[in-house]
Protein backbone atom coordinates (compact mmCIF):
# COMPACT_ATOMS: atom_id res chain seq x y z
CA UNK A 1 0.00 0.00 0.00
CA UNK A 2 1.19 3.72 -0.99
CA UNK A 3 -0.22 5.00 2.23
CA UNK A 4 -1.66 8.79 2.31
CA UNK A 5 -4.81 11.24 3.36
CA UNK A 6 -7.78 9.46 3.69
CA UNK A 7 -9.84 10.81 1.31
CA UNK A 8 -6.63 9.20 -0.75
CA UNK A 9 -7.53 6.10 0.87
CA UNK A 10 -11.19 6.44 0.42
CA UNK A 11 -10.57 6.78 -3.21
CA UNK A 12 -8.77 3.79 -3.36
CA UNK A 13 -11.48 1.27 -1.23
CA UNK A 14 -13.95 2.84 -3.56
CA UNK A 15 -12.40 1.91 -7.03
CA UNK A 16 -11.16 -1.77 -5.61
CA UNK A 17 -14.50 -2.53 -4.34
CA UNK A 18 -16.61 -0.64 -7.38
CA UNK A 19 -13.92 -2.76 -9.93
CA UNK A 20 -14.21 -5.94 -7.74
CA UNK A 21 -18.01 -6.11 -7.43
CA UNK A 22 -18.41 -4.74 -11.26
CA UNK A 23 -16.24 -7.86 -12.24
CA UNK A 24 -17.85 -10.69 -10.02
CA UNK A 25 -21.24 -9.09 -11.24
CA UNK A 26 -20.60 -9.84 -14.88
CA UNK A 27 -19.87 -13.29 -14.46
CA UNK A 28 -22.79 -14.51 -11.71
CA UNK A 29 -26.61 -14.58 -11.30
CA UNK A 30 -27.74 -13.08 -8.50
CA UNK A 31 -31.10 -13.98 -6.32
CA UNK A 32 -32.97 -10.86 -6.82
CA UNK A 33 -33.72 -8.38 -9.28
CA UNK A 34 -31.01 -5.85 -11.09
CA UNK A 35 -32.36 -3.26 -8.79
CA UNK A 36 -32.64 -4.79 -5.70
CA UNK A 37 -28.91 -6.03 -6.57
CA UNK A 38 -27.84 -2.62 -6.97
CA UNK A 39 -29.12 -1.25 -3.77
CA UNK A 40 -27.77 -4.08 -1.80
CA UNK A 41 -24.33 -4.19 -2.86
CA UNK A 42 -24.44 -0.09 -2.74
CA UNK A 43 -25.63 -0.46 0.78
CA UNK A 44 -23.00 -3.05 1.55
CA UNK A 45 -19.84 -0.54 0.06
CA UNK A 46 -20.47 2.43 2.32
CA UNK A 47 -21.32 0.57 5.21
CA UNK A 48 -17.45 -1.66 4.39
CA UNK A 49 -15.79 1.52 3.29
CA UNK A 50 -17.15 3.54 6.27
CA UNK A 51 -15.69 0.94 8.75
CA UNK A 52 -12.52 0.44 6.64
CA UNK A 53 -12.29 4.11 6.50
CA UNK A 54 -12.81 4.31 10.80
CA UNK A 55 -10.22 1.20 10.82
CA UNK A 56 -7.51 3.67 8.32
CA UNK A 57 -7.80 6.26 11.21
CA UNK A 58 -7.55 4.12 14.44
CA UNK A 59 -4.73 1.72 13.36
CA UNK A 60 -2.95 3.18 9.96
CA UNK A 61 -0.09 0.48 9.98
CA UNK A 62 -2.42 -2.69 10.31
CA UNK A 63 -5.32 -1.30 8.03
CA UNK A 64 -2.54 -0.59 5.21
CA UNK A 65 -0.89 -4.07 5.99
CA UNK A 66 -4.15 -6.21 5.76
CA UNK A 67 -7.17 -3.68 4.81
CA UNK A 68 -7.39 -5.36 0.98
CA UNK A 69 -7.72 -8.65 2.45
CA UNK A 70 -10.00 -8.30 5.39
CA UNK A 71 -12.42 -6.11 2.72
CA UNK A 72 -12.33 -9.05 0.50
CA UNK A 73 -13.07 -11.87 2.68
CA UNK A 74 -16.14 -9.53 3.52
CA UNK A 75 -17.16 -9.25 -0.23
CA UNK A 76 -17.30 -12.96 -0.67
CA UNK A 77 -18.82 -13.77 2.56
CA UNK A 78 -22.00 -11.40 1.10
CA UNK A 79 -21.56 -12.23 -2.42
CA UNK A 80 -21.93 -15.89 -1.61
CA UNK A 81 -25.26 -15.46 -0.40
CA UNK A 82 -26.31 -12.89 -2.63
CA UNK A 83 -25.37 -15.35 -5.57
CA UNK A 84 -27.65 -17.71 -6.94
CA UNK A 85 -25.28 -20.29 -7.93
CA UNK A 86 -24.43 -22.96 -5.90
CA UNK A 87 -21.49 -22.29 -3.21
CA UNK A 88 -18.69 -24.21 -5.05
CA UNK A 89 -19.51 -22.58 -8.66
CA UNK A 90 -19.94 -18.78 -6.70
CA UNK A 91 -16.07 -19.90 -4.66
CA UNK A 92 -14.78 -20.27 -7.59
CA UNK A 93 -15.76 -17.49 -9.39
CA UNK A 94 -14.52 -15.64 -6.50
CA UNK A 95 -11.68 -16.97 -6.40
CA UNK A 96 -10.98 -15.79 -10.35
CA UNK A 97 -12.36 -12.20 -9.02
CA UNK A 98 -9.62 -12.24 -6.12
CA UNK A 99 -7.53 -12.90 -8.77
CA UNK A 100 -8.53 -10.23 -10.89
CA UNK A 101 -8.15 -7.89 -7.94
CA UNK A 102 -4.88 -9.06 -7.36
CA UNK A 103 -4.12 -7.53 -11.08
CA UNK A 104 -5.26 -4.38 -10.60
CA UNK A 105 -4.19 -3.90 -6.78
CA UNK A 106 -0.32 -5.02 -7.43
CA UNK A 107 -0.50 -3.90 -11.14
CA UNK A 108 -1.33 -0.21 -10.03
CA UNK A 109 1.38 -0.53 -7.26
CA UNK A 110 4.16 -1.61 -8.65
CA UNK A 111 3.86 1.25 -11.85
CA UNK A 112 3.69 3.31 -9.15
CA UNK A 113 6.44 2.87 -7.27
CA UNK A 114 8.47 1.91 -10.15
CA UNK A 115 8.23 4.21 -12.54
CA UNK A 116 6.67 7.40 -10.98
CA UNK A 117 7.95 7.57 -7.52
CA UNK A 118 5.18 6.08 -5.50
CA UNK A 119 2.29 8.48 -6.95
CA UNK A 120 -0.43 7.73 -5.45
CA UNK A 121 -2.98 9.11 -8.38
CA UNK A 122 -0.66 7.17 -10.48
CA UNK A 123 -2.13 4.44 -9.03
CA UNK A 124 -5.64 5.50 -8.72
CA UNK A 125 -5.34 5.54 -12.40
CA UNK A 126 -3.62 2.54 -13.30
CA UNK A 127 -6.49 0.40 -10.87
CA UNK A 128 -9.09 2.83 -12.98
CA UNK A 129 -7.79 1.74 -15.96
CA UNK A 130 -6.55 -1.88 -15.26
CA UNK A 131 -10.62 -2.56 -14.06
CA UNK A 132 -11.87 -1.17 -17.29
CA UNK A 133 -9.81 -3.29 -19.47
CA UNK A 134 -10.85 -6.62 -17.68
CA UNK A 135 -14.34 -5.56 -17.65
CA UNK A 136 -14.37 -4.83 -21.41
CA UNK A 137 -11.98 -7.87 -22.14
CA UNK A 138 -14.75 -9.97 -20.34
CA UNK A 139 -17.63 -8.49 -21.73
CA UNK A 140 -16.46 -8.74 -25.08
CA UNK A 141 -14.43 -12.27 -25.63
CA UNK A 142 -15.30 -14.49 -22.15
CA UNK A 143 -18.58 -13.06 -20.46
CA UNK A 144 -20.70 -16.15 -21.94
CA UNK A 145 -17.64 -18.68 -21.57
CA UNK A 146 -17.52 -17.79 -18.64
CA UNK A 147 -21.05 -18.25 -17.90
CA UNK A 148 -20.87 -21.61 -19.90
CA UNK A 149 -17.77 -22.89 -18.21
CA UNK A 150 -19.79 -22.41 -14.82
CA UNK A 151 -22.82 -24.57 -15.97
CA UNK A 152 -19.86 -27.13 -16.87
CA UNK A 153 -17.78 -26.61 -13.69
CA UNK A 154 -21.20 -26.95 -11.36
CA UNK A 155 -22.22 -30.67 -13.25
CA UNK A 156 -18.76 -32.07 -13.98
CA UNK A 157 -16.33 -30.67 -11.37
CA UNK A 158 -16.00 -33.00 -8.02
CA UNK A 159 -16.00 -30.99 -4.81
CA UNK A 160 -12.15 -32.17 -4.38
CA UNK A 161 -10.70 -31.31 -7.43
CA UNK A 162 -12.50 -27.43 -6.53
CA UNK A 163 -11.58 -27.42 -3.25
CA UNK A 164 -7.83 -28.31 -4.37
CA UNK A 165 -7.96 -25.81 -7.51
CA UNK A 166 -9.62 -22.82 -5.66
CA UNK A 167 -7.10 -23.33 -2.00
CA UNK A 168 -4.18 -22.98 -4.61
CA UNK A 169 -5.39 -20.02 -6.62
CA UNK A 170 -5.62 -18.09 -3.13
CA UNK A 171 -2.41 -19.17 -1.58
CA UNK A 172 -0.89 -18.35 -4.76
CA UNK A 173 -2.19 -14.47 -5.00
CA UNK A 174 -2.00 -14.83 -0.67
CA UNK A 175 1.67 -14.84 -1.75
CA UNK A 176 1.35 -11.94 -3.95
CA UNK A 177 -0.67 -9.69 -1.45
CA UNK A 178 1.76 -10.54 1.48
CA UNK A 179 1.26 -7.81 3.62
CA UNK A 180 4.58 -8.32 5.44
CA UNK A 181 6.74 -7.85 2.37
CA UNK A 182 7.18 -3.96 2.47
CA UNK A 183 10.56 -3.70 0.41
CA UNK A 184 10.21 -3.24 -3.72
CA UNK A 185 12.96 -5.16 -4.47
CA UNK A 186 13.83 -6.56 -8.69
CA UNK A 187 13.77 -10.04 -7.30
CA UNK A 188 10.20 -9.50 -4.64
CA UNK A 189 8.75 -7.91 -8.63
CA UNK A 190 10.59 -11.27 -10.28
CA UNK A 191 8.35 -13.49 -8.02
CA UNK A 192 5.28 -11.26 -8.33
CA UNK A 193 5.47 -11.87 -11.98
CA UNK A 194 6.03 -15.78 -11.85
CA UNK A 195 3.11 -15.91 -9.30
CA UNK A 196 0.72 -14.18 -11.27
CA UNK A 197 1.58 -16.35 -14.14
CA UNK A 198 1.44 -19.49 -12.26
CA UNK A 199 -1.73 -18.49 -10.84
CA UNK A 200 -3.23 -17.59 -14.14
CA UNK A 201 -1.84 -21.06 -16.17
CA UNK A 202 -3.52 -22.86 -13.17
CA UNK A 203 -6.55 -20.28 -13.80
CA UNK A 204 -6.55 -21.14 -18.06
CA UNK A 205 -5.83 -25.33 -17.90
CA UNK A 206 -9.01 -25.26 -15.24
CA UNK A 207 -11.29 -23.32 -18.06
CA UNK A 208 -10.11 -25.40 -20.85
CA UNK A 209 -10.12 -28.53 -19.07
CA UNK A 210 -13.80 -27.94 -18.26
CA UNK A 211 -14.46 -26.47 -21.39
CA UNK A 212 -13.40 -29.45 -23.14
CA UNK A 213 -15.21 -31.88 -20.16
CA UNK A 214 -18.38 -30.09 -20.69
CA UNK A 215 -18.59 -29.98 -24.51
CA UNK A 216 -17.70 -33.57 -24.65
CA UNK A 217 -21.07 -34.22 -22.64
CA UNK A 218 -22.74 -31.91 -24.64
CA UNK A 219 -21.75 -33.80 -27.55
CA UNK A 220 -22.51 -37.38 -25.45
CA UNK A 221 -26.17 -35.43 -24.95
CA UNK A 222 -26.39 -34.76 -28.47
CA UNK A 223 -25.22 -38.43 -29.75
CA UNK A 224 -28.43 -39.60 -26.92
CA UNK A 225 -30.66 -37.47 -28.71
CA UNK A 226 -30.15 -38.77 -31.99
CA UNK A 227 -30.60 -42.67 -30.44
CA UNK A 228 -33.80 -41.28 -29.07
CA UNK A 229 -34.94 -39.54 -32.06
CA UNK A 230 -34.50 -43.13 -34.01
CA UNK A 231 -35.93 -44.80 -31.66
CA UNK A 232 -38.49 -42.39 -32.54
CA UNK A 233 -38.82 -42.99 -36.12
CA UNK A 234 -38.69 -46.88 -35.18
CA UNK A 235 -41.80 -46.85 -32.92
CA UNK A 236 -43.67 -44.66 -36.01
CA UNK A 237 -42.18 -47.07 -38.58
CA UNK A 238 -44.26 -50.07 -36.28
CA UNK A 239 -47.48 -48.02 -36.41
CA UNK A 240 -47.41 -47.81 -40.20
CA UNK A 241 -46.19 -51.34 -40.63
CA UNK A 242 -48.94 -52.25 -38.70
CA UNK A 243 -51.87 -49.97 -40.39
CA UNK A 244 -50.45 -51.18 -43.87
CA UNK A 245 -50.79 -54.78 -42.31
CA UNK A 246 -54.89 -53.96 -41.02
CA UNK A 247 -55.49 -52.15 -44.83
CA UNK A 248 -54.60 -55.87 -46.20
CA UNK A 249 -56.45 -57.88 -43.74
CA UNK A 250 -59.51 -55.37 -43.72
CA UNK A 251 -59.27 -55.82 -47.97
CA UNK A 252 -59.00 -59.52 -47.85
CA UNK A 253 -62.12 -60.06 -45.29
CA UNK A 254 -63.84 -57.53 -47.56
CA UNK A 255 -63.75 -59.66 -50.38
CA UNK A 256 -65.29 -62.71 -48.39
CA UNK A 257 -68.23 -60.51 -46.88
CA UNK A 258 -69.42 -58.69 -49.81
CA UNK A 259 -69.44 -62.50 -51.75
CA UNK A 260 -71.52 -63.82 -48.55
CA UNK A 261 -73.73 -60.34 -48.43
CA UNK A 262 -74.16 -61.26 -52.20
CA UNK A 263 -75.25 -64.62 -51.60
CA UNK A 264 -78.15 -63.37 -48.91
CA UNK A 265 -79.49 -60.50 -51.37
CA UNK A 266 -79.73 -63.42 -53.82
CA UNK A 267 -81.63 -65.95 -51.95
CA UNK A 268 -83.74 -62.88 -49.99
CA UNK A 269 -82.83 -64.09 -47.05
CA UNK A 270 -83.04 -60.59 -45.54
CA UNK A 271 -83.39 -61.91 -41.80
CA UNK A 272 -79.94 -63.91 -42.47
CA UNK A 273 -78.58 -60.92 -43.72
CA UNK A 274 -79.51 -58.64 -41.27
CA UNK A 275 -78.01 -60.58 -38.58
CA UNK A 276 -74.79 -61.42 -40.65
CA UNK A 277 -74.44 -57.19 -40.50
CA UNK A 278 -75.01 -57.12 -37.28
CA UNK A 279 -72.60 -59.55 -36.45
CA UNK A 280 -70.20 -57.95 -38.91
CA UNK A 281 -70.60 -54.66 -37.51
CA UNK A 282 -69.87 -55.67 -33.64
CA UNK A 283 -66.77 -57.22 -34.80
CA UNK A 284 -65.77 -54.18 -36.37
CA UNK A 285 -66.75 -52.25 -33.49
CA UNK A 286 -63.97 -54.89 -31.26
CA UNK A 287 -61.33 -54.10 -33.94
CA UNK A 288 -61.03 -50.32 -33.56
CA UNK A 289 -58.14 -49.34 -32.06
CA UNK A 290 -57.77 -47.99 -29.04
CA UNK A 291 -58.57 -44.15 -28.59
CA UNK A 292 -56.35 -42.69 -25.94
CA UNK A 293 -57.12 -38.74 -26.80
CA UNK A 294 -58.64 -36.93 -29.53
CA UNK A 295 -55.06 -35.82 -30.05
CA UNK A 296 -53.66 -37.81 -33.34
CA UNK A 297 -49.71 -37.66 -32.84
CA UNK A 298 -49.92 -38.02 -29.25
CA UNK A 299 -52.76 -41.37 -29.57
CA UNK A 300 -50.42 -42.68 -32.12
CA UNK A 301 -47.47 -42.64 -29.87
CA UNK A 302 -49.78 -43.18 -27.30
CA UNK A 303 -50.63 -46.45 -28.62
CA UNK A 304 -47.41 -48.04 -29.92
CA UNK A 305 -45.55 -47.56 -26.39
CA UNK A 306 -49.13 -49.20 -24.68
CA UNK A 307 -48.92 -51.97 -27.31
CA UNK A 308 -45.35 -52.59 -26.59
CA UNK A 309 -45.43 -52.59 -22.64
CA UNK A 310 -48.26 -54.66 -22.55
CA UNK A 311 -46.38 -57.31 -24.88
CA UNK A 312 -43.59 -57.38 -21.76
CA UNK A 313 -46.39 -58.03 -19.41
CA UNK A 314 -46.63 -54.76 -17.77
CA UNK A 315 -50.02 -52.88 -16.57
CA UNK A 316 -50.42 -50.33 -18.27
CA UNK A 317 -53.39 -46.98 -16.87
CA UNK A 318 -53.64 -43.93 -18.91
CA UNK A 319 -55.24 -41.05 -17.92
CA UNK A 320 -55.35 -38.49 -20.99
CA UNK A 321 -57.25 -35.72 -21.46
CA UNK A 322 -55.90 -33.35 -24.69
CA UNK A 323 -57.76 -31.51 -27.23
CA UNK A 324 -56.94 -31.59 -30.95
CA UNK A 325 -55.14 -28.71 -30.77
CA UNK A 326 -52.59 -27.53 -28.79
CA UNK A 327 -50.36 -24.71 -29.26
CA UNK A 328 -47.70 -26.84 -28.15
CA UNK A 329 -46.23 -28.38 -31.40
CA UNK A 330 -46.69 -32.30 -31.88
CA UNK A 331 -43.06 -32.78 -32.48
CA UNK A 332 -42.38 -31.47 -28.39
CA UNK A 333 -45.52 -33.39 -27.03
CA UNK A 334 -44.21 -36.17 -29.10
CA UNK A 335 -40.45 -36.07 -27.62
CA UNK A 336 -41.66 -35.42 -23.95
CA UNK A 337 -44.09 -38.31 -23.99
CA UNK A 338 -42.52 -41.02 -26.30
CA UNK A 339 -39.21 -41.10 -23.64
CA UNK A 340 -40.75 -40.80 -20.44
CA UNK A 341 -42.96 -43.94 -21.43
CA UNK A 342 -39.52 -45.63 -23.06
CA UNK A 343 -37.78 -44.91 -19.99
CA UNK A 344 -40.93 -46.25 -17.89
CA UNK A 345 -40.84 -49.69 -20.07
CA UNK A 346 -37.01 -50.06 -19.25
CA UNK A 347 -37.16 -49.18 -16.04
CA UNK A 348 -39.71 -52.20 -15.68
CA UNK A 349 -37.92 -54.38 -17.76
CA UNK A 350 -34.90 -54.24 -15.50
CA UNK A 351 -37.19 -55.09 -12.64
CA UNK A 352 -38.03 -57.99 -14.63
CA UNK A 353 -34.78 -59.20 -15.00
CA UNK A 354 -34.07 -58.85 -11.21
CA UNK A 355 -37.17 -60.27 -9.50
CA UNK A 356 -39.70 -62.16 -11.53
CA UNK A 357 -41.80 -61.95 -8.85
CA UNK A 358 -42.60 -57.96 -8.31
CA UNK A 359 -45.57 -56.59 -10.42
CA UNK A 360 -44.64 -54.15 -12.80
CA UNK A 361 -47.10 -51.07 -13.73
CA UNK A 362 -47.17 -47.77 -15.23
CA UNK A 363 -48.97 -44.72 -14.85
CA UNK A 364 -49.49 -41.93 -17.09
CA UNK A 365 -51.11 -39.08 -16.95
CA UNK A 366 -51.44 -36.01 -19.20
CA UNK A 367 -53.86 -32.74 -18.91
CA UNK A 368 -54.30 -29.08 -19.61
CA UNK A 369 -55.30 -27.14 -16.49
CA UNK A 370 -55.45 -23.46 -17.93
CA UNK A 371 -52.40 -22.80 -19.53
CA UNK A 372 -50.36 -25.19 -18.10
CA UNK A 373 -49.97 -28.50 -19.33
CA UNK A 374 -49.51 -31.14 -16.66
CA UNK A 375 -47.35 -34.40 -17.17
CA UNK A 376 -47.15 -36.96 -14.90
CA UNK A 377 -45.51 -40.93 -14.77
CA UNK A 378 -44.64 -42.95 -12.61
CA UNK A 379 -43.44 -46.88 -13.08
CA UNK A 380 -41.83 -50.01 -11.19
CA UNK A 381 -38.24 -49.35 -10.76
CA UNK A 382 -35.16 -51.18 -9.05
CA UNK A 383 -35.18 -50.04 -5.32
CA UNK A 384 -30.96 -48.77 -5.91
CA UNK A 385 -32.28 -46.55 -8.78
CA UNK A 386 -29.30 -43.92 -8.15
CA UNK A 387 -30.35 -39.97 -8.63
CA UNK A 388 -27.61 -37.33 -9.76
CA UNK A 389 -28.00 -33.48 -9.63
CA UNK A 390 -31.47 -34.44 -9.51
CA UNK A 391 -31.86 -36.43 -12.30
CA UNK A 392 -31.91 -40.03 -12.51
CA UNK A 393 -28.03 -41.81 -13.51
CA UNK A 394 -27.88 -42.79 -17.76
CA UNK A 395 -27.89 -46.58 -16.28
CA UNK A 396 -31.36 -46.22 -14.90
CA UNK A 397 -33.14 -45.11 -18.10
CA UNK A 398 -30.70 -46.98 -20.90
CA UNK A 399 -28.87 -43.70 -21.14
CA UNK A 400 -31.41 -41.77 -23.69
CA UNK A 401 -33.90 -39.53 -22.69
CA UNK A 402 -33.78 -37.32 -20.06
CA UNK A 403 -31.49 -34.72 -21.58
CA UNK A 404 -34.16 -34.55 -24.20
CA UNK A 405 -36.78 -33.99 -22.04
CA UNK A 406 -35.36 -31.63 -20.11
CA UNK A 407 -34.34 -29.21 -23.29
CA UNK A 408 -37.90 -29.35 -24.52
CA UNK A 409 -39.90 -28.64 -20.84
CA UNK A 410 -37.09 -25.79 -20.94
CA UNK A 411 -37.98 -24.46 -23.84
CA UNK A 412 -41.37 -23.74 -22.09
CA UNK A 413 -40.17 -22.66 -19.01
CA UNK A 414 -41.37 -25.88 -17.32
CA UNK A 415 -40.44 -27.19 -14.03
CA UNK A 416 -39.59 -30.92 -13.29
CA UNK A 417 -38.36 -33.20 -11.06
CA UNK A 418 -37.37 -36.73 -10.68
CA UNK A 419 -37.69 -39.15 -7.93
CA UNK A 420 -37.37 -42.78 -6.65
CA UNK A 421 -40.06 -43.30 -4.42
CA UNK A 422 -38.85 -46.88 -2.79
CA UNK A 423 -38.99 -48.22 -6.27
CA UNK A 424 -41.24 -46.28 -7.56
CA UNK A 425 -39.92 -44.05 -10.30
CA UNK A 426 -41.75 -40.62 -10.30
CA UNK A 427 -41.54 -38.16 -13.43
CA UNK A 428 -43.46 -34.63 -12.90
CA UNK A 429 -43.81 -31.90 -15.65
CA UNK A 430 -45.84 -28.58 -15.73
CA UNK A 431 -44.98 -26.57 -18.44
CA UNK A 432 -46.62 -23.62 -19.61
CA UNK A 433 -48.69 -23.50 -23.55
CA UNK A 434 -48.11 -20.47 -25.42
CA UNK A 435 -50.83 -18.32 -25.62
CA UNK A 436 -51.27 -17.99 -29.75
CA UNK A 437 -52.90 -14.51 -30.74
CA UNK A 438 -55.60 -13.94 -33.15
CA UNK A 439 -54.63 -12.73 -36.41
Amino acid sequence: MLGGPLYIAIIRFVISLAGTILLFSMMSDFKFSPQKTAVCYGCFSVGLIAMAGVWYIVDYENCVRIVAIAMYLCFAAFSVFMSSDPVFLSIYKLALTFYLLAVFLIGGIEVAVIFFHRNVWVDIIIRILLILFMAVFIDKKIKDSIRKFGDYVEHEMDRFSAAVMIISILFGIGFILNPSIKIQTPYRLFQVIINFFLTGALQLLVFRLYMHIGREKEYQKENQLMKMNQRLLERQMEILEESVEAGRKIRHDVRHHTAVIAEYARRNQNEELMQYLKEYEKETDGSIPEAICANSAVNNILSAYTRKARKEQIKVTLNVKLGRNLAIPNIDLVTILANAYENAIYGCMEVKKQSKERECFIHLMLKKKKNKLVIYCSNTCRLETEMKNGQPKPEATGGIGVFSIIKTAEKYEGEYDFKNDNGVFIFRLIMNIPIVSAI
